[in-house]
């Protein structure tokens, strides 16, 4: 089997031997193929790359020769022609990400001794800067920001996980060395300072906190957030951490929202990665933007194409997307958990077009209900209800919409922006998805049936993976609330939140818990088995 890595020089080993890729451009071809592994590039995408926007007459020809030189060299099946390019296929054990991805999926959902292994695994299958070959070609620099930034993210959870069992004087070299490269990353300087004060060096703490300030204040004009303000408080009053793992709360956080959700008090909010989506749209529809943004993407694929090839393509691309998360696994569990308490059945709430929260419930057979927003059509704006027999219903009066919808009875769904429709007459099916469709987004608070708005206006609200690029729920939360904070205490869950990111969260009165939403709810259900045996 031939084994590939990006993570440092571009690599192929077959039987732990180097496999020769080449010239310049041959490799070059590989690693594109590589960053998109599974899906189609087309022909044209790889020429502009290759050539920089100006091929010669024999670009085709040269290209076809290189795909022809690496299937000589990697084997005949690697490489599959597909219209309009070529695919390269690969199981999830021949490309160093994707073992990375894994290791890091089981990582987030395990104990900290546990993670800190595991991660030391991923982060041991880099090798240098991602594909340094290419740093200065274009269809390479956005893919080795993201790597590099995954690899930070990284090496951040790992001193978390470490510095929760106690491994303080380890981490320290690491993280000094970190918060010089990166001065302005407050997740980094808050675990520095843990760091050092648990190793019995507060004074140097409290300095690491002091130029810390001053560089905030400096350059974005700041004060440190309450995540940096918090620890800096605690040394100085000398308290004791229980938890040394920097963002994550301490234990008493996890029992507060773990006795909200067994009470039925809890809206969650499922949020879902669009850029991914984006860019695959960008590149299939030849949509030349620096940052794949997907409502701006999809607007000028609209524009320029017709909607009807983009919800054709957006079926195609989000059909399959649909394998559940261990944040969707840990919802599908919670409506056995409220029967056996004789609550309220939850309300989950999701921007994403995929049917992976569907699936997982399907998984432990649990009957749902479907309410989703339509973003096309004479009802735009209108939500429809889809009952677990699949018989859907426009909802044309939401005031009068009450019996219909077994809100206690059975688990909500609640698709802000749409989803895909698995019958073949795609009768229902719907994308919010252009910036046309976000300036005309319906009232919700109005088009919604009044048992949804109601719940949703007298929970907590439990936002998992929601970043400021998501729109529709911003839309929502000035619909229904205006500009006032949110009445019941809420709580967004987000790896590595920007300062603007936590400024928008504190002026609705949302804690902001820089977290991965995996780990996240993999404490959350140890909390609720605890409180569910007192």
């Amino acid at each position: 089997m031939v084994e590939f890595a990006i993570l440092g020089p571009l690599e192929a080993r077959a039987a732990d031997e180097p496999i020769p890729l080449g010239g310049p451009k041959q490799r070059a071809v590989l690693a594109m193929l590589l960053l998109e592994a599974g899906r189609v590039v087309s022909q044209d995408s790889l020429i502009e790359a290759l050539w920089s926007g100006s091929p010669p007459p024999t670009a085709v020809a040269s290209l076809q020769n290189f795909v022809a030189q690496l299937r000589k060299a990697l084997g005949p099946d690697t490489i599959e022609t597909r219209p309009p390019g070529y695919v390269v296929r690969l199981a999830a054990e021949q490309l160093d990400v994707a073992r990375v991805r894994s290791l890091v999926d089981s990582a987030r959902a395990s104990e900290p001794g546990g993670r800190a292994a595991l991660l030391d695994e991923a982060l041991g299958l880099w090798r240098g800067e991602p594909l340094a070959e290419f740093r200065y070609e274009e269809f390479a620099r956005e893919e080795i920001t993201a790597l590099e930034e995954f690899h930070l993210t990284l090496v951040e959870e790992r001193a978390e996980a470490k510095l929760a069992i106690g491994e303080h004087a380890e981490v320290v070299a690491e993280l000094e060395a970190l918060v010089r490269l990166h001065p302005l990353r407050e997740r980094l300087r808050a675990q520095l300072m843990l760091a050092l004060y648990r190793s019995g060096r507060q004074a140097e703490a409290l300095e690491i906190y002091r130029e810390g300030r001053e560089s905030l204040v400096e350059e974005l004009g700041l004060e440190p957030s309450p995540l940096l303000r918090g620890v800096h408080a605690s040394i100085l009053r000398q308290e004791t951490f229980a938890v040394g793992r920097g963002a994550i709360p301490e234990v008493e956080h996890f029992e507060e929202v773990a006795a909200a959700l067994l009470a039925g008090k809890v809206t969650v909010v499922v949020g879902s990665d669009s850029e991914p989506l984006a860019s695959e749209l960008a590149r299939r529809f030849g949509v030349d933007v620096a940052a794949p943004e997907l409502a701006r993407v999809s607007q000028a694929v609209a524009v320029l194409n017709g909607s009807g090839p983009l919800y054709d393509t957006l079926h195609t691309l989000v059909e399959g997307d649909g394998e559940p998360s261990p944040v969707h696994r840990f919802l599908a569990r919670l409506p056995a958990l409220l029967r056996e308490r004789e609550t309220t059945q939850p309300l989950l709430v999701t921007t994403g077009y995929e049917l992976a929260l569907e699936r997982a419930l399907e998984d432990v057979d649990e009957q749902y209900e479907t309410v989703c927003y339509l973003a096309s059509g004479q009802m735009r704006g209108s939500f429809c209800h889809i009952a677990p027999t699949g018989a859907a219903n426009l909802i044309e009066r939401p005031n009068a919409y009450t019996g219909e919808l077994a809100l206690d009875e059975r688990t909500v769904l609640l698709h802000l922006q749409g989803r895909i429709d698995r019958t073949t007459e795609r009768a229902w099916e719907s994308f919010a998805v252009t910036e046309d469709d976000f300036i005309n987004y319906g009232d919700v608070a109005r088009r919604l049936p009044v048992s949804l708005a109601a719940r949703l206006r007298r929970t907590h609200l439990l936002l998992l993976g929601y970043t400021l690029s998501t729109w529709t729920l911003r839309v929502v939360l000035e619909r229904l609330w205006g500009s006032e904070p949110l009445p019941y205490r809420s709580w967004s869950v987000h790896p590595g939140p920007q300062p603007l990111e936590r400024e928008f969260w504190r002026r609705r009165d949302v804690e902001v818990v820089d977290m991965a939403p995996a780990a996240y709810v993999a404490e959350l259900a140890r909390a609720l088995e605890r409180t569910a045996e007192s």
